[in-house]
């Protein structure tokens, strides 16, 4: 992929840089974002997606069992995809239904492959390589070869990229989902600017994104954010003399919400599992600021073609990145907080559109083999980048380890000993390891998660609890290393008391975020 390989389509050449003179009107139209690539080389045009989804990849695999540990929304979806698709269906009716979707997939993922933590977080894995490969080529379309190339490489090395490419949950398929789509809404104004291109080829790409959008949003339907941003890089287009968009897409944005609208209704009735969620910080509001502010001086710089295509790094990238933003944070500030930087992850995709042609104008500026410059550039923020890379593959890098946790319970119990989690979400530990608890006496379950089509399972009355726990003699607890206090829920305030009136601590052991407690009775 040198310069020389490619002498007709360099990314962003200023006249006074690059001796753009010497240029001829015809290549500069074949640089144009909105030119067909047909001129570029077939190799050139493989290498520009191909690359960083390799890096993609690679940067996914390193590390991908993170020293074996699992934490507690992974655990989530270790013991929910490994129910039947009937369990699954029975339990979203009552909880989680807005990953219902994904728990299936998953359950698939388990039938075939089996399970494990490298089981578990290969699908977000690839689905990082195809994000970085949708995102290469979608920058190509718009601002050339190495714009793309560089947005697609810089997408991979994002460290909330790559931490989401380790986690088993569905945030980075939505992620490439949303990549795809927004690469298909790149591609069907290029079709529609082409007399060439048949009205069935438009169909397919139409099609493909009401596909793509709508499956994302089945998988998280805050992915629907994702099409105001595209309204507004159609409505731009239009402004720019490109017509032909606003019709098929206003039908396919309609489909997709027509589709999701279900999802949406149905999950309402499940709102208060966010309500956890806490107002957004001030840091969480400096950082968005300082993204959009580097995006914006991205987005002025030149590359060939600026002006003439009907869509631009710019009118793509720029609303990926704000909307879907200013959107999940006004409604947490006027409906209620709701806001994570998981749910619009997907947002990373502009702000790399606009980072490529960023990086590929100053590779280009300089008087070396553009190919060579690249590669020092993306070794070079490896290496910035290699102690934020390391701690994301480490356990403490999140909110705590459920099998580390299964182990230390193993290690402290005896045969016939109880045991109570506090809160009850933390029988995750047994549900994922179950030998672990094996002659132990779940003294507060009384009718376990699959049968209950719950995640945590039900307890019993706080009473009931109280009995139970008063006839053992030893009873190992397994709760956060910052317990809430007090808890709310009756029967965990119940736990707590009998513990506190009857029991004695006699050992404690914390690792990553869960605490184990050995209790002996001494009265």
């Amino acid at each position: 992929m040198s310069a020389e390989a490619a002498p007709a389509t360099p990314v962003t050449a200023l006249p006074a840089q690059r001796g753009a003179s010497t240029t001829s009107a015809s290549t500069g139209s074949a640089l144009s974002g909105s030119a067909s690539t047909g001129s570029a080389p077939a190799l050139v045009r493989l290498a520009v997606p191909v690359l960083p989804a390799l890096l993609g990849l690679a940067l996914g695999l390193w590390g991908i069992r993170r020293e074996d540990s699992l934490w507690r929304d992974e655990a989530v979806t270790w013991q929910v995809g490994q129910r039947s698709v009937a369990e699954i269906w029975d339990m979203v009716g009552q909880v989680d239904i807005v990953h219902g979707l994904y728990y299936v997939l998953m359950h698939g993922v388990f039938e075939l492959f089996g399970t494990g933590p490298a089981v578990l977080r290969m699908p977000s894995v690839l689905a990082v390589a195809a994000a970085a490969a949708a995102t290469a080529a979608a920058g190509r379309r718009l601002a050339g070869p190495w714009a793309g190339l560089a947005a697609g490489l810089a997408l991979a090395l994002i460290p909330n990229i790559q931490h989401y490419a380790q986690e088993g949950r569905a945030y980075a398929l939505v992620t490439a989902g949303t990549a795809m789509a927004t690469q298909l809404l790149v591609s069907a104004s290029h079709a529609s600017s082409r007399t060439s291109a048949t009205a069935r080829r438009r169909r397919l790409h139409w099609a493909g994104y009401v596909a793509i959008m709508l499956i994302t949003a089945l998988l998280n339907w805050f992915s629907l954010f994702a099409l105001p941003a595209h309204a507004v890089t159609v409505l731009i287009a239009r402004r720019r003399g490109e017509r032909s968009l606003l019709a098929p897409w206003s039908v396919s944005a309609a489909v997709v919400l027509a589709g999701a609208l279900p999802l949406i209704q149905a999950s309402r009735a499940q709102s208060d599992q966010v309500s956890w969620i806490k107002p957004v910080a001030v840091s969480t509001l400096l950082g968005i600021a300082v993204l959009l502010l580097v995006a914006l001086v991205c987005a002025r710089v030149p590359y060939p073609g600026r002006g003439r295509a009907p869509l631009s790094p710019a009118s793509v990238g720029l609303p990926l990145l704000a909307v879907p933003q200013c959107g999940l944070l006004l409604t947490s500030v006027v409906v209620e907080p709701v806001y994570l930087d998981r749910y619009v992850l997907y947002t990373n995709i502009g702000f790399a559109l606009l980072l490529g042609v960023g990086i590929a104008a100053a590779v280009q500026a300089l008087p070396f083999r553009t190919w060579a410059l690249l590669a020092g550039v993306t070794a070079l923020a490896f290496v910035a980048l290699l102690p934020v890379e390391t701690g994301l593959r480490e356990p403490k890098s999140r909110a705590d380890d459920v099998l580390r946790a299964a182990d230390r319970v193993a290690a402290a119990a005896h045969t016939g000993d109880g045991v109570v989690f506090i809160p009850a979400a933390r029988r995750d530990t047994a549900l994922v390891t179950p030998s672990a608890f094996t002659g132990l006496d779940d003294l507060a379950l009384a009718e376990d998660p699959a049968a209950s089509a719950t995640i945590k399972g039900v307890e019993s009355s706080a009473e009931h609890i109280r009995t139970a726990m008063l006839a053992k003699s030893r009873i190992i607890v397994v709760t956060d290393t910052r317990r809430a206090a007090p808890p709310a829920p009756v029967r965990e305030a119940e736990k707590l008391r009998v513990l506190d009136q009857h029991f004695q601590r006699t050992d404690r052991t914390d690792s990553v975020g869960r605490r184990i407690e050995v209790y002996e009775k001494t009265r």
